[in-house]
């Protein structure tokens, strides 16, 4: 066992606690979700921050040691990369996303230049048994919120749906949270699926919503088809405790990605609970498809859309005429995008929200 001092503590950790004065050891158990301290070995101009525990993104340099948690991503923009077969102490990694997700091989889309590489110090030492100096390497899981199966009764929930990342969905969430939280509702907020990272969570609290969640809260670091769905009945439920009016729930990634979405949507109880889609694309092309793929393998009809492809009249009628739903711009027709949303839920279960 060694001391060192963390510069940086990633918000995948944030429920372990993490003390700066960090003990490192060893044995580092190659698997999503163990802590790992390393040293930033490259400097870089773009995507060259962290967010850490509490939600600040922190400028990342050569020299600083930072505490993260390995994983996996399968980024369509960004860096894509796994869990290393094997850890040791001095072996190169890299940072796969602004989270603090650690892995090997990392692949980055064309311009967005090389990710940081990591020298790993070692695991991050837990010291659970009381009066001992015996350390055992922290896992995310160590600190995970219980997980429990899908309460019997929910109020509305709102899904928001994608063809793939940044394709509007947190901002669609954020602007419809925002409208009906002054409007005089109470709502509550989660992502998910995708890959460790408190930022869109964060952005959804700003905007309104009373309590927020994310599946790391569960122990995920990368949700896939074999995780998400009890870390998702967990999110819901924890979610409801706060006795909001609605629940506002995210999917991250696409519906044809690697996250788990398609997991989520096949579950009859899940799927039973979503009383408004909202469907998030980034072309015509690409909205038709996923109106189509919810129609005809999960019978989920689109409620209305929004992402890139309402930046123009010519998108929005497309989805006006083609697809025959309303489609909103979150941040030109915000309020016409809310309005939408809650005429749907009224029109399904007027006893669980006021107006």
């Amino acid at each position: 066992m060694r001391r060192v001092l963390l510069d940086k503590i990633a918000s995948v950790t944030l429920r372990l606690e993490l003390d700066k004065n960090a003990v490192l050891g060893d044995e580092i158990p190659a698997e999503a979700g163990t802590i790992v301290a390393g040293r930033i070995l490259n400097a870089k101009t773009t995507y060259n921050t962290l967010e850490d525990v509490h939600g600040r993104m922190v400028a990342l340099h050569p020299g600083d040691v930072v505490a993260g948690a390995l994983g996996h991503r399968d980024a369509l923009y960004g860096y894509s990369g796994r869990v290393p077969k094997k850890v040791a102490v001095g072996d190169e990694l890299q940072l796969l996303n602004i989270g603090g997700v650690i892995g090997s091989g990392a692949k980055a889309t064309p311009g967005l230049g090389e990710p940081f590489k990591i020298e790993v110090l070692g695991s991050v030492l837990r010291f659970p048994y009381l009066g001992t100096r015996v350390g055992v390497p922290a896992q995310v899981q160590q600190a995970a919120l219980p997980h429990r199966p899908l309460p019997a009764k929910l109020p509305p929930v709102v899904a928001l749906v994608g063809t793939c990342m940044d394709a509007g969905k947190t901002t669609a969430a954020s602007v419809i949270i925002g409208e009906l939280n002054r409007a005089g509702h109470r709502i509550a907020a989660g992502k998910l699926t995708g890959v460790s990272l408190r930022r869109d969570v964060l952005q959804m609290h700003d905007c309104g919503a009373d309590a927020i969640s994310i599946f790391t809260d569960f122990g995920v670091v990368t949700t896939n088809e074999q995780n998400v769905l009890s870390a998702a009945h967990a999110a819901i439920a924890h979610l409801a405790e706060s006795e909001p009016e609605l629940l506002v729930l995210e999917m991250g990634d696409g519906l044809l990605g690697t996250y788990g979405v398609h997991t989520l949507l096949s579950d009859p109880a899940l799927r039973s609970t979503l009383q408004a889609i909202v469907l998030c694309a980034q072309d015509p092309v690409g909205a038709w498809g996923g109106a189509q793929l919810l129609k005809d393998r999960y019978g989920l009809s689109v409620d209305v859309v929004s992402g890139r492809v309402t930046d123009t009249p010519v998108g929005q009628r497309f989805c006006n005429e083609k697809l025959g739903v309303p489609a909103w711009n979150a941040l030109r027709d915000g309020n016409k995008l809310a309005a939408t949303i809650k005429s749907k839920l009224f029109a399904i279960a007027p006893a669980e929200v006021h107006a």
